[in-house]
């Protein structure tokens, strides 16, 4: 079964076709600068290189349109015809309450995902609007809707919950939510078949770090709490998102700048992390460059970026009473070393013994990075969120 699997933000476009008979990557690329000058779509092709289209693509109908007129590209393609899509899988950010799982679409779904907009009016629209262009282009094709919040449905109300009176949740579903739960999934998943653990009685930590970041504590294969709340702004120091803060600091700011909600949520978003610290970039590979020339403001940029990720696992080692598996993925966890060494640390106290020769050789593979005689295994496992969304497409289109 081929299955397309669409990630559509407010200006991007990402796909990869996935054969799930032979597991192969079949295309893959993404759209960016929707509705915007200089779109383009850039893709790879079947020999491997990367080709650029440059063309106008007013909104996310006619960016779908580029991408299926590139996948049957008689030269360049990957199927001969349309009709070779099996089913549509659809990266949804925000679920609510509303699902606990992947689904398969149909209006009453729809109807739900657009009742979430007012907690995630960022990101659902652009999701819908995928959602619509495959109902437009291939009405035939089944579609699922993958969210990035069910995995943490299974948090107990004392961990989703945040301590305001009681009507705002009911009356406007303020909550902790968590996302990157297809991520959290997929690398779980992978870690209790690469280590042969069975889930029941498990207690592991996954830790996806990149730009935007969070930790989720999972116990029998359950997420029981997770870093990122109501919006993913909570928790980590990111990239460009502050993380936790005292509320009442952008209270004071408000009052003391003079900024409207517009302005502080441009500042806690998009002008703090690495970026708002270090003053150099949001990107790890600048901070540690500009370390290396003496930048004291990027060290401490770091600095504060690990102790973050080190607090949260320390407190989820309390909630899970103990650790078995600590996990990284996610671009810095997946492939900078000396994070991940710092990370763990002095956490001899839970078990870790961190190979740091084995460590630092690790850049984008699966692999123990523990000693043998770690009570806590420490891995990294690449994520890979679209063939989750593909698995999760196949599993319901299969029972059709």
């Amino acid at each position: 079964m081929k299955i397309l699997v669409l990630n559509c933000g407010s200006s991007s476009i990402k796909y990869k076709l996935i054969d799930m008979d032979s597991q192969n990557v079949m295309a893959q690329g993404g759209v960016e600068k929707v509705g915007l000058d200089g779109a383009f779509l850039k893709y790879t092709k079947p020999n491997g290189e990367k080709e650029i289209i440059e063309k106008a693509i007013p909104e996310h109908t006619a960016g779908i349109e580029l991408i299926f007129s590139v996948l049957t590209d008689p030269a360049n393609g990957a199927i001969s015809s349309l009709d070779e899509i099996d089913a549509v899988g659809h990266r949804v950010v925000h679920g609510g309450e509303k699902f606990n799982k992947s689904v398969l679409i149909d209006e009453e779904v729809i109807s739900n995902i657009e009742d979430c907009i007012k907690i995630a009016p960022l990101h659902n629209p652009p999701n819908l609007k995928g959602i619509r262009a495959i109902q437009n282009l291939l009405p035939s094709v089944p579609q699922v809707a993958v969210f990035d919040t069910a995995f943490h449905q299974s948090m107990p109300q004392e961990a989703y919950m945040y301590a305001l009176p009681y009507e705002l949740y009911e009356n406007d579903g303020v909550r902790r939510y968590g996302f990157h739960g297809t991520s959290h999934r997929y690398v779980s998943q992978r870690a209790f078949e690469m280590l042969n653990i069975p889930v029941k009685g498990s207690k592991m930590i996954t830790c996806h770090i990149g730009n935007g970041g969070s930790i989720t504590a999972i116990k029998d294969g359950h997420s029981v709490d997770t870093s990122m709340g109501m919006t993913p702004l909570e928790g980590l120091v990111m990239g460009t998102r502050a993380g936790d803060i005292d509320t009442g600091a952008i209270t004071y700011l408000m009052e003391r700048e003079h900024f409207d909600t517009a302005a502080i949520s441009n500042i806690l978003n998009k002008k703090s992390g690495l970026l708002g610290i270090s003053g150099v970039s949001s990107d790890m590979r600048d901070v540690r460059a500009a370390i290396a020339e003496g930048n004291q403001r990027a060290k401490l940029a770091l600095d504060m970026f690990i102790y973050r990720v080190k607090k949260y696992i320390g407190s989820y080692v309390a909630v899970l009473g103990g650790v078995d598996v600590i996990v990284f993925t996610g671009g810095i966890g997946e492939n900078v070393d000396v994070v991940r060494q710092a990370i763990c640390a002095d956490m001899e106290c839970f078990g870790v013994k961190l190979n740091e020769s084995l460590n630092a050789d690790v850049h984008g593979d699966e692999m123990i990075i523990s000693t043998p005689d770690s009570a806590t295994k420490v891995v990294v496992i690449p994520t890979d969120e679209e063939y989750m969304i593909a698995s999760d497409t196949l599993d319901i289109v299969s029972k059709l």
